[in-house]
């Protein structure tokens, strides 16, 4: 891979490489602390070239990529070849995001003695499951690391669910500079969206956990408004009828995957997250580091993430809350920019910053 140094690199794991909250979070991860020290990331599933195809954004830093093709199901052999793996590289710190990495690579980076090791939990919805929870606690044990959570909500959820104490807290970050406002009818131009009238955003897989449903249920009492929807899933088919029988089939576009989500957060007035279960969503922040304000359902961590000024949580209950605030927040104009509160809680540099400290300073 071209890292050959004394002191070996960072190793980011994360389950595969395909679009979504937690991957951009590694990925923006590792392409900073590549800056000062060289850093790679590994995905269990998948091959170079597939996951390219899929997702062009990866090209730029597809020399830091690493697959290691898991079987399905079950893959007994895998931590041995990523023990083999950190051997090799010399690796001097493993850090895994989510329970399948952790239960792979985790004992895998102790058994290779990688002095380093860091888990980030980015969200706690999983741990009800009482089957998971007691594959994370095995994991844990085996593994040994430091134990991360991205919002305090999640910290707390973590530490209930698995009867320990509260892991540290570091937020997600967003890179600032490059979610930052722009041309806003350049934008829409750009999404093929129309250059005046209010768009309400989304930025989602399309699962029932997503919540969509629940904003195209909103948007029919919200007059005037578009909803842009930008993702792909299996609910797709199924959200696309719902929008036609509620006669709102003019209003909602589904732009598919969308790549270039700075110029989806800056063709939008405000962003609306109607999720059932969340972490911390990167998409909050980076919609807010570009000036959008945010309607967001007040589950997992979303709290932590949303602008106590310009922004509007929700309560999942009682039904018609999400519509009241999609109404009321497309109806006012305020001053005030949410692209503060990121800079001061939330930048990439912060985070990056948190996690290099933990992998180059003392061994845990």
């Amino acid at each position: 891979m071209g890292f050959a140094t004394k002191a070996g690199p960072i190793v980011h794991v994360v389950q595969h490489l395909r679009p979504g909250g937690l991957e951009v979070m590694a990925l923006e991860l590792a392409r900073v602390q590549a800056r000062s020290h060289p850093t790679l990331v590994v995905s269990l599933d998948g091959d170079l070239e597939t996951t390219l195809e899929c997702w062009p954004r990866l090209q730029a830093q597809r020399d830091q990529l690493i697959f290691m093709g898991k079987r399905p199901g079950v893959d007994p052999g895998l931590p041995l070849r990523l023990r083999s793996l950190f051997r090799r590289l010399g690796a001097i710190g493993v850090h895994t995001h989510h329970v399948g990495p952790l239960l792979y690579a985790g004992p895998a980076a102790r058994l290779a003695g990688v002095g380093r090791r860091v888990h980030t939990e980015h969200d706690a919805w999983h741990l009800q499951d009482a089957k998971r929870r007691r594959i994370v606690r095995f994991a844990l044990a085996a593994a040994n690391p430091v134990l991360i959570a991205d919002a305090p909500y999640v910290a707390d959820a973590v530490a209930h669910a698995l009867g320990r104490p509260p892991p540290r807290v570091i937020l997600n970050g967003v890179d600032t500079e490059r979610f930052s406002p722009g041309d806003r009818i350049a934008a829409r131009r750009g999404l093929g969206l129309p250059d005046h009238g209010r768009i309400i955003g989304i930025a989602a897989r399309l699962e029932r956990v997503k919540g969509v449903d629940l904003a195209i249920d909103a948007l029919a009492s919200v007059p005037d408004a578009l909803l842009a929807i930008a993702g792909s899933g299996s609910e797709r088919e199924n959200l696309q009828a719902q929008a036609a029988s509620l006669g709102l089939a003019e209003r909602v576009r589904f732009l598919g995957h969308v790549d270039d989500t700075v110029r989806l957060y800056r063709a939008i007035d405000l962003l609306c997250l109607p999720s059932r279960a969340e972490g911390l969503p990167l998409a909050l922040l980076e919609a807010q580091s570009t000036g959008a304000r945010v309607v967001a359902m007040r589950v997992g961590g979303v709290s932590a993430g949303v602008d106590p000024v310009t922004g509007v949580l929700v309560d999942p209950e009682p039904p018609g809350a999400l519509a009241r605030a999609l109404r009321a927040s497309t109806g006012e104009t305020i001053a005030a920019s949410p692209r503060t509160f990121v800079e001061r809680t939330a930048s990439l540099d912060a985070m990056a910053s948190a996690y290099t400290g933990l992998m180059l300073g003392a061994t845990p």
